[in-house]
């Protein structure tokens, strides 16, 4: 854990609200000073989240789970990637009526981190015989690269970590109001066609400044990408900061910055600000963009307290100018935006690498693994002398440094342990949050109901030979960790009225969501049609009546046929029921 401090910038005079703003405080360090407007910023001011590890290790782990501070349990095991998990057998109609205790379980959720996505047989090894010793052989890929464990012991955490932290692992502000995992591109240093490998830059920021005390206290979660590749295989616009690859015509190969992107109830896509960042430059310019956030982020309201909200307030031009002024103390040169992508960013399939080896990307259901298949895909890389793996933002896995002659082995080998190289359309591209299986603020079950829906869609669909893959997206409640949004078909979480008129699990529906891609120029969210619902059972007949009408319905463009984002967005209200 790195303990330095933030280093210094020039810092100008503090910048005024605008006149449009309430007169209330917003709780901005900056503007209206540092005492705390709501009991959760108390909290941070009272004790550092971080300092929580040493009681996690000195008492709570010794004396159990009667024995932890509720401020901990409820706030700072977060800043060390720990969550309550649901308990058991309490139905989505009474999340919103519960109290957080009367929710939880006495097990947590364990949140790994892996920046960059990057994985050594050996790391992947460690997190199988964690999960199987100590979290039932839970493991789940999630869509920011990490892997969670469920059923952990608070008794288990500190041999956890030093499982861990023995193999550069660790849960270090993996959750929290804290700098989150760093998305990265799966493919960084090894593909043909990468623009510029953004490693160095994502293991320096991670070495200088996770754990860094001064910037342990955000407003709210704070999540970061960069990539190099051509294909933008980071949803770099659905992040607090982004930094894309791009050809500066006089500089050569950088980053496009990119600011204020989040999705959850009130979405909102981030920002260009027109600057070019040297790959040197990288690690300094993510840290003035997380000090800004933090003295000028909001924090009277948590629900407004993403940099998203302070940038539709200030604008790129004025963010752009208190970054360089106050924080930075240069300005940055322009520079140009990126090409639109070329190619699908989820990398699954079998591609050749710049050395003439290849790497194998799968999809499982849903990023739903195990211990026991870790443990066997460790095993399986190194058979065919591969020391290396990624985990993508798409819940998919890689194998890299793949022999010619050992890729049909590695292919079968990943689908006997549940993940495929040459996966349907809806197995390629479904995605799920973690639901109420485990998640407190779940209303409905996701995994699960994914699983089944997606072999429902191989059956029903099967006869459609030519469809190409249409995102589905299920998310549990409304906070779209699963990125409804911009997904194709989005479902969200709630309490809808069967044909007889009672409630059940269902979901909203959202269509025609989606980000940068090789067929769609601009980002976009979703739309949604007024009373457009289904329940869990009737997800898998909606989807085919719907893509079935898409199919018949879509347009012959010069270049390639209509893609089913512009024909839900075109199409009549009647045509997406």
């Amino acid at each position: 854990m790195s303990t330095s401090s933030p280093t210094s910038t020039v810092r100008a005079p503090r910048t005024a609200r605008p006149a449009h703003q309430s007169s209330k405080p917003n709780g901005q360090w900056a503007v209206d000073g540092r005492e705390p407007l709501n009991g959760n910023e108390a909290m941070k001011a009272q004790d550092n989240g971080l300092n929580v590890r040493e009681r996690i290790e000195q008492v709570y782990a010794q004396q159990g789970f009667d024995s932890i501070a509720d401020d901990d349990l409820h706030g700072r095991f977060r800043w060390w990637g720990l969550y309550t998990q649901r308990k058991p057998g309490i139905d989505g109609g009474r999340t919103a009526t519960l109290e957080p205790q009367e929710l939880e379980d006495r097990y947590f959720m364990l949140r790994v981190r892996v920046d960059g996505g990057a994985l050594t047989t050996e790391q992947l090894r460690t997190v199988g015989r964690i999960s199987t010793e100590f979290a039932r052989g839970t493991a789940d890929i999630t869509d920011r690269h990490n892997i969670q464990l469920h059923w952990v012991q608070i008794e288990d955490v500190p041999e956890i970590w030093r499982r861990l932290e023995a193999v550069g692992l660790s849960t270090t502000e993996a959750c929290g109001d804290v700098p989150r995992v760093i998305l990265g591109s799966p493919v960084a240093g090894i593909a043909a066609d990468e623009i510029i490998d953004p490693t160095w830059a994502i293991n320096e920021i991670a070495r200088r400044y996770i754990g860094d005390p001064g910037l342990s206290n955000l407003p709210r979660k704070y999540k970061t990408a960069l990539t190099g590749h051509p294909s933008q295989d980071v949803v770099h616009e659905i992040n607090d900061v982004a930094f894309v690859g791009v050809v500066h015509p006089e500089l050569g190969p950088g980053f496009d910055l990119w600011v204020g992107g989040g999705l959850s109830v009130a979405p909102r896509l981030g920002e260009r600000l027109g600057a070019f960042v040297s790959e040197e430059r990288v690690p300094e310019v993510w840290l003035a963009v997380t000090r800004l956030f933090r003295d000028y982020g909001y924090r009277r309201l948590r629900n407004r307290a993403r940099l998203k909200f302070l940038l539709a307030d200030w604008g790129a031009e004025r963010f752009r100018q208190v970054l360089q002024d106050e924080f930075l103390g240069y300005a940055l040169p322009d520079g140009p935006p990126a090409p639109p992508p070329t190619r699908s960013g989820d990398h699954v399939g079998v591609h050749e690498q710049k050395d003439g080896r290849f790497y194998v990307g799968a999809a499982p259901y849903v990023g739903r693994v195990s211990g026991p298949s870790l443990l066997a895909i460790a095993d399986l890389a190194e058979s065919v002398g591969s020391t290396r793996l990624r985990l993508t933002p798409y819940q998919k896995l890689l194998v890299l440094d793949v022999p010619a002659e050992h890729v049909g082995t590695v292919v079968d080998g990943l689908r006997a342990n549940g993940l495929e190289a040459e996966p349907s359309p809806f197995r390629r591209s479904t995605i799920a949050c973690t639901g109420i299986e485990f998640c407190k603020l779940a209303i409905v079950e996701t995994k699960a109901a994914a699983v089944r829906v997606v072999d429902s869609l191989e059956e029903r669909l099967g006869d459609l030979d030519a469809l190409t893959p249409i995102a589905l997206h299920i998310n549990g409640c409304p906070n779209s960790c699963a990125r409804i949004q911009t997904a194709d078909i989005g479902l969200k979480g709630q309490l809808v009225q069967d044909e007889e008129g009672r409630q059940v699990p269902g979901y909203q529906v959202h269509l025609g969501g989606g980000l940068a891609s090789a067929d769609r120029e601009e980002p976009g969210l979703g739309r949604t049609v007024r009373g457009l619902k289904v329940t869990v059972d009737g997800v898998a007949e909606y989807v085919e009546r719907v893509v079935r009408r898409y199919v018949a319905d879509r347009a012959d463009g010069p270049d390639r046929p209509e893609t089913f984002a512009e024909w839900a967005h075109r199409a009549d209200e009647e045509a997406l029921q």
